[in-house]
């Protein structure tokens, strides 16, 4: 069946309409003023979307040289109505994006001229894509695997450089190449143990080396562990980098807010406890989201509504990966109990505010105990605010992200990751126990087939497919 779908948001000055399917030049051909079905791949076509008369186009030979045609058209009969004036590049199959025939029509980005264009191709034989249909078409025809369909998604809502790295980075194959490097090496070893097994009679006789496949197995394990690791600096990259504003009343923290937002987002007063409740936005810092939450003053009070607001902060603090801690005065020895017994692994930035109202204080009972980074700044004034933000940054320690690393933002893959894991592990463990080849080689085949649900190199269900590919636009 060929599909069609609008590619672009309507409204802008132009819109782009996708079509795909083995009938893609021939319905094109009753809707536009050339006949496009001897059209050469990879051209483009001037002429005009017309209502259709059901008369034959005279027969269009596209020079193979020709890519922008003006004079080679057959303008509209009198007595057809013309649509719009458009360009129409033409790919055929297999090299196209779905692996089909297909083509875009660029017009003009007019609401009613792409729904009237879109109900002309529904009407000579298009169907309305679904969400996320050409990639699964793409997928299906194997021009990609289920990794880099699922990273077409993730290169459409990228947000930063580091989650546009990390998307172009699966897009382009490198998480597919690594696993299919994992699964030769398993596959090979598996082979020599199922291969052992033809050969039962001899029970002396060993295809695969013990000792080579324990070392491999750990290899590969190690390997399996460290992309599954990668799954937290992934999600906190995709999703912003929880940062928690915490310290007593009136020692700035809206202001900070505001300041790191470069907007008025915070109420700020000189009135204790005027923030009750979290307040989040979220910035770019050197190319990655961080995700702010400016809380409640900490302090004694019997405000009921000002305790729920303290209790929420501690509990950003717990979801943080990041806690500032604002201080204007030597912290107390229980205000740093307090504190510091709550951040448990998590990185804190000491933030000195108000440095110019006063001296500084001394820190001695802080730094004494903790090496924490300590930044000076006057928040009202924006002083010191380009050296905290880099601070923020040195403490999310995130990798160097290129276009080349490989870090896991998919619950899907981490999921496989996981149960591959497990399933190397029990090689592992059943070569320390001397376990038969037969035991270790169906451990070695789940762990092949698990990693290969992730670039859908098993047969994938269909409700699988459909909840991926739902989560696409139309159009994609």
């Amino acid at each position: 069946m060929t599909i069609c779908a609008l590619a672009t948001a309507p409204g802008g000055a132009i819109g782009i309409i996708r079509i795909s399917g083995p009938q893609t030049l021939e319905i094109l051909s009753r809707v536009f003023s050339k006949d496009l079905r001897n059209a050469h791949p990879n051209t483009i076509h001037y002429g005009h979307i017309i209502e259709p008369d059901n008369e034959p186009h005279a027969e269009y030979d596209a020079q193979p040289d020709v890519v922008y045609d003006v004079a080679l058209q057959h303008p509209p009969s009198a007595h057809q109505q013309t649509i719009d004036e458009v360009l129409v590049s033409v790919f055929r199959s297999p090299h196209s994006y779905t692996g089909e025939d297909s083509a875009e029509i660029s017009c003009h980005g007019s609401r009613y001229i792409l729904n009237k264009v879109l109900a002309l191709l529904i009407e000579n034989g298009c169907r309305q894509a679904g969400p996320g249909e050409f990639t699964q078409r793409a997928y299906l025809n194997g021009k990609m695997d289920l990794s880099q369909a699922e990273a077409v998604a993730d290169l459409i809502a990228s947000t930063n450089r580091a989650t546009h790295q990390m998307a172009m980075s699966q897009l382009r194959g490198h998480f597919s190449n690594e696993l299919a490097t994992l699964r030769e090496q398993l596959l090979k070893l598996t082979s020599l143990l199922e291969l052992e097994l033809d050969f039962s009679d001899h029970e002396d006789l060993e295809f695969a080396d013990r000792s080579q496949l324990y070392e491999l197995a750990k290899t590969i394990d190690n390997r399996i562990t460290q992309l599954a690791r990668s799954f937290e600096t992934g999600q906190a990259i995709k999703q912003g980098i929880p940062v928690a504003i915490v310290g007593k009343t009136n020692v700035g923290k809206s202001t900070l807010l505001n300041r790191l937002l470069k907007d008025e987002r915070a109420i700020v007063s000189n009135i204790h406890g005027t923030t009750r409740d979290t307040i989040e936005d979220t910035i770019d810092i050197h190319g990655v989201t961080f995700r702010f939450i400016d809380t409640a003053g900490i302090r004694q009070t019997s405000d009921q509504v000002e305790q729920i607001g303290i209790e929420r902060t501690y509990q950003a603090i717990s979801k943080a990966r990041i806690v500032l801690w604002m201080i204007d005065a030597e912290p107390s020895t229980e205000e740093i109990s307090n504190i510091t017994q709550r951040i448990e692994k998590k990185s804190l930035i000491v933030v000195v505010n108000k440095i110019d109202k006063h001296h500084l204080p001394a820190l001695s009972a802080l730094t004494s105990q903790h090496p924490y980074p300590v930044v000076k700044i006057a928040a009202k004034y924006a002083q010191g605010i380009p050296q905290l933000e880099q601070a923020i940054y040195d403490a999310a320690q995130l990798p160097d992200i290129t276009h080349s690393d490989i870090i896991i933002t998919n619950a899907r893959h981490y999921d496989a990751l996981i149960r591959a894991h497990e399933s190397i592990e029990r090689v592992i463990t059943g070569m320390d126990q001397q376990l038969s080849g037969d035991l270790l080689a169906e451990d070695l085949r789940l762990t092949i087939d698990t990693l290969a649900e992730i670039t859908g190199g098993q047969i994938t269900p269909n409700e699988v497919l459909g909840n991926i590919f739902t989560n696409f636009c139309v159009g994609k």
